[in-house]
């Protein structure tokens, strides 16, 4: 199966981008995947280099074809390796650095990768093949507790001490081996008059265990402030989530990065003297507009917020 990923709020991100590319002409894409956004941005600003980052070889592989450039450089890293990678090859700022997060339609259609929820493939979840865990191996050796937790706290679902009980009773008798396995006992855990509407029942603990398996939250926390120090002054930073714990991430670091003064509320002035130099651009995460949502069913989820740097005060 080719690597075919619609990019979602493509203009949106070409628009809210581009105007940080006019004076540093070098775009980060921290999650390449099959090159839509950057392609399009290069379309744009044809005088831009690229550094795109991802985990997943045929994502690069798909990038790499789509992006026939000298101004291209593709690299097989996860972004919490940003700032090494800049220094490794060269890159000192940045006029766009771009976040499209989560997991892309290719990876979930393809069976063999076990992000989705049917077929008898292994079960994976790796967006990097080489990583040591898999989700088979989570459901098979984490204590009911740690299973229960992560599915909580990561997939916000309030099932998870029914759902980690069944798996637990279900690999005592067989390990599981593949995802049609696991969502099935997901399935029959949830009260059956939940299950009726709605996604599939598996949906939360299936993205709770691949933001386990590939650290998705703790490397995002250690990214986003690479990348704002990253930015030139005026350049943009963008990050496109698609639930919740990405989007308050982003949300909480580029507000805490913008403040400004920190001196307590009752101090007449200011004595930390503390400058912000990052604003945020989207007071609201910008969202797919109807028409992309009908056309691109996986976009409906998404928000995107945009900060920007602002210049250096003066030493």
């Amino acid at each position: 199966m080719a690597f075919d990923h619609v990019p979602v709020l493509l203009r949106e991100v070409v628009d809210w981008l581009s105007p940080g590319l006019e004076k540093t002409p070098v775009l980060i894409d921290c999650t390449v995947g099959g090159g839509g956004h950057s392609a399009a941005l290069l379309e744009r600003n044809p005088g831009i280099s690229v550094l795109g980052l991802d985990r997943d070889p045929q994502a690069l592989a798909a990038a790499s074809a789509k992006l026939e450039s000298s101004r291209v450089r593709l690299v097989q890293k996860n972004f919490r390796q940003l700032s090494e990678v800049m220094e490794e090859y060269g890159y000192e700022e940045a006029g766009a650095v771009l976040y499209d997060l989560g997991v892309s339609s290719p990876q979930l259609d393809r069976a063999d990768r076990g992000f989705g929820y049917r077929g008898d493939a292994a079960l994976d979840m790796r967006m990097d093949p080489e990583a040591p865990t898999t989700a088979a191996a989570i459901v098979n050796t984490y204590s009911e507790q740690s299973i229960s937790s992560l599915i909580a706290r990561y997939g916000e679902e309030r099932f998870a001490r029914r759902i980690a009980r069944a798996i637990v009773r279900r690999r005592a008798k067989e390990p599981f081996a593949t995802a049609n396995d696991l969502a099935e006992v997901v399935r029959d855990a949830i009260p059956a008059a939940t299950r009726r509407t709605g996604p599939h029942p598996a949906r939360r603990t299936f993205q709770a265990l691949r933001i386990e398996v590939n650290d998705e939250l703790e490397a995002l926390q250690q990214s986003l402030p690479a990348a704002v120090e990253a930015a030139a002054p005026g350049g943009r930073v963008a990050v496109i989530s698609y639930h919740s714990l990405e989007d308050r991430i982003a949300k909480r670091t580029f507000a805490e990065l913008s403040r400004g003064c920190i001196c307590p509320s009752d101090f007449p002035i200011c004595v930390c003297g503390r400058e912000s130099d990052l604003r945020v651009l989207t007071k609201k995460p910008i969202r797919p507009s109807q028409q992309e949502s009908a056309s691109n069913p996986r976009s409906d989820s998404a928000k995107m917020r945009v900060v920007q740097k602002l210049g250096r005060p003066a030493a």
